[in-house]
């Protein structure tokens, strides 16, 4: 997966100077109630 996110996916951000990702916030995971998080590549 490294291998990948170096080689195919950080080129596509050469140009970019920040905001490479999304953290959206969701509700606590049922059970133990533990904050939940997606984080998203833009």
């Amino acid at each position: 997966m490294t291998h990948k996110l170096v080689a195919e996916v950080a080129p596509r951000y050469l140009e970019r100077n920040g905001g490479y990702l999304r953290i959206l916030k969701l509700g606590p995971r049922q059970g133990d109630n533990a904050p939940m998080a997606r984080i998203e590549l833009v």
